[in-house]
Formats: structure tokens, C-alpha cells, sequence
């Protein structure tokens, strides 16, 4: 594992410094609940619970709120490839798709296993120097392993200028 990548990595799994992280960056995310349970250079799980903050009027999870969660997945696994990267890259969602199907009224579980492919995708955008695009997939599922909702989220990298 590249030395940049685990830094980020040990910098989001630490106790302390990822939830100040998370309050600096992405404060809705943090006081939603939202919070990266495991994150390797392959693999992010992001869980989001349904709580006050989070909830909607029909006693669910507000549909942002796991969005939030499944784009932390997708996003935590593209800025470990970009973190103090030179030359630096700036990534960016231009798309987001979402299926959702079943009710989400316990903790929800986010997953997204495309580490591996994101890497590739932001290597190439170093080497041909021009914008990169991936989409990758998060899947959050309930405390009975049921899928709740499906996110794909289209990622651009571009190396700056």
C-alpha cells in the first residue's frame, strides 16, 4: 500500500483525529451519526443510524442521510488514492443514481468495495492527464442483512493545474 493511501487511512481509523475530521469536513455527516467503521485501501464500511437528526416524517432514515453514507463509502476509498498526491488530484460526483427498497429504520450498513478500480482510475488520470470518470457502487443493508438501498455515485478525477 502506497505510503499517501495508508496515511489517509490511519488519519479516518483514528479515534479521534477521523471524528474531528468528520466535524471539520462533513459536520451534517457527523452529527447525523455517519461514521466510517472500516476502511481499507479495497474496502469502506460506513454505517448511518436512524435517529432524530436523521429521520424522516414517514419514520425512516431521511434519504440523505444514507445518501451521505454511501457517498462517505465511495468517496473515503477516492481520497485515500488522491490524499497529498503529487502531482495533486481533485476529484469531484458529477452523477448520483439511487435504488431504494426496503424501509430503512435501524442502523443502515454502506459498503462499497471498489478501492481496487478507484486506484486504477486515478493513476490514469496522472498518467493521460486528462479528467477520469468512475462509478462506484454502495450498497447499505439493515440489521437482517436486507438490502436497503443501492447508490451509484460517478466520480471525475482530473489532475490540477
Amino acid at each position: 500500500m502506497p505510503a499517501i493511501t495508508n496515511a489517509f487511512i490511519q488519519l479516518m481509523r483514528h479515534p479521534v483525529k477521523g471524528r474531528m475530521f468528520l466535524f471539520l469536513k462533513l459536520p451534517s455527516a457527523f452529527f447525523a451519526g455517519v461514521r466510517i467503521r472500516e476502511l481499507t485501501e479495497q474496502k469502506c464500511v460506513v454505517t448511518v443510524p436512524f435517529k432524530w437528526f436523521s429521520q424522516n416524517p414517514f419514520r425512516s432514515t431521511y434519504f440523505a442521510c444514507l445518501a451521505m453514507a454511501a457517498e462517505m463509502t465511495t468517496g473515503s476509498l477516492a481520497m485515500a488514492q488522491v490524499y497529498k498526491r503529487k502531482p495533486a488530484v481533485s476529484m469531484l460526483v458529477i452523477k448520483l443514481e439511487a435504488n431504494y427498497f426496503k424501509k430503512a429504520t435501524g442502523i443502515t450498513t454502506f459498503v462499497c468495495e471498489d478501492g481496487n478500480a478507484l486506484k486504477e482510475v486515478v493513476n490514469k488520470a496522472i498518467a493521460s492527464g486528462e479528467a477520469q470518470t468512475f462509478r462506484a457502487l454502495s450498497t447499505g443493508t439493515n440489521g437482517q442483512d436486507e438490502k436497503v438501498a443501492e447508490f451509484m455515485l460517478t466520480w471525475s478525477f482530473k489532475v490540477k493545474a
